[in-house]
């Protein structure tokens, strides 16, 4: 087990008003990209993306707002591998504290089937760029290396000593279709640290069609990255990336083990969260970790006798750090212990026959296959029943 001192700080980038905004029906206004913008910035995040400014004037007049109004992060501009992509991006936003981040082409896969053109095409536009976003008087330019997981390390290696001889900062290694797996993707890190040693920077960006967006990020981390690319909530195109908050509450929890930590602030996270789902009209999910609806809520008998003598019976994670609070609810798997529990709080006392009739009632048919909060089914009770006068016939 590692101590606290030999943990290392990770880079958090995030890409929610990018990466996340491009996924269908979670488009935003510049002013609400800002007002997310201001909330990110405040968990401690080193890096937002603005978003792609030469895509459309929605995008230039976000980025425009939010390098005028961040004080603390950095912000990111994407870009294609094409100069004008890099000279809109400074117009929107000027030079100081920007990040150009620069989309490299970097499978076969994708050259011949998406971009046709060659392998010695893709190395030439890249470096081309990035020397001429240098040029501009740009001091960090990130190169994002597209389909990186499925890419040959001859392309891959091509790509990244040709962006550091331009004057690339960091290489986002993408894994774009989600297609890797922990070992997969650690291996691939090692590769790009071995071509691209500090002080140049690497990042990781993986997405969740497998589910492996948070595992993937990590074994990247511990295989040398040092940053992590990832979006509030985990929203992004079609799965989603690495959610922002699960690698936030794992290197809280167990960045000593990882030896990894973040400067993240848990606490304003699902605040931040709810307001862009708001935005964006997203449901909330039920059982998503650390944001699901009852992600701090149980409804079965044998946790709830565990959680109302002890909490951490069955939570690890405290709900109170990242803003939520902990639910008990009653439904057809909540046992008598949690009914007892509450006649206690009322002051009524009972005979086991009148308990099994109160659970009969109150719990087992009148709640059926639906759930409700604890504290609905005792101001029920308290208002049916006596204190310490017993079951009235009619419960």
């Amino acid at each position: 087990m590692q101590t606290t001192s030999e943990t290392r700080r990770i880079s958090v980038f995030d890409t929610t008003l990018r990466d996340g905004e491009q996924a269908p029906a979670n488009a935003m206004t510049p002013e609400q990209k800002l007002g997310i913008a201001l909330r990110i910035e405040a968990l401690g995040v080193d890096y937002i993306e603005a978003g792609f400014p030469a895509s459309s004037p929605n995008e230039f007049e976000a980025t425009r707002l939010i390098s005028r109004h961040l004080t603390t992060a950095r912000f990111t501009t994407f870009c294609r591998a094409v100069r004008k992509d890099v000279e809109t991006a400074v117009e929107a936003g000027g030079t100081s504290r920007h990040q150009v981040q620069i989309m490299a082409t970097g499978s076969d896969m994708h050259l011949e089937h998406k971009r046709g053109i060659s392998r010695a095409e893709a190395v030439a536009e890249v470096a081309d760029t990035v020397a001429f976003a240098r040029s501009l008087g740009v001091e960090s330019v990130s190169v994002g290396i597209e389909d990186a997981s499925r890419g040959e390390h001859e392309l891959l290696r091509a790509i990244t000593e040709g962006g550091i001889e331009a004057g690339a900062t960091c290489f986002v290694v993408a894994d774009t279709s989600g297609c890797n797996t922990p070992d997969q993707y650690a291996d691939l890190i090692r590769a790009f640290r071995e071509w691209a040693p500090a002080p140049v920077r690497i990042a990781t960006h993986c997405h969740q069609d497998f589910g492996l967006s948070l595992a993937n990020a990590v074994a990247g981390l511990q295989a040398g990255a040092d940053e992590v690319q990832a979006t509030l909530g985990g929203i992004g195109e079609r799965a989603g990336n690495t959610p922002l908050e699960e690698v936030a509450a794992l290197l809280a929890y167990r960045g000593e083990h990882l030896g990894l930590r973040t400067d993240i602030d848990l606490a304003g996270m699902y605040e931040a969260y709810t307001a862009l789902r708001e935005v964006i009209r997203l449901e909330e999910p039920r059982n998503k970790a650390i944001f699901g609806a009852y992600a701090f809520a149980t409804a079965a008998g044998i946790h709830q006798q565990g959680i109302l003598r002890n909490p951490a019976t069955y939570e690890y994670v405290e709900p109170a750090r990242f803003g939520r609070e902990r639910s008990i609810l009653i439904g057809r798997h909540s046992g008598r212990t949690v009914l007892r529990h509450l006649l206690d709080r009322i002051g009524v006392e009972t005979t086991e026959e009148e308990l099994a009739e109160l659970y009969r009632v109150h719990i087992a048919e009148r709640v059926g296959g639906d759930c409700e909060d604890l504290e609905v089914l005792q101001e029920r009770l308290a208002k049916i029943l006596k204190p310490a006068a017993g079951v009235p016939a009619a419960a």
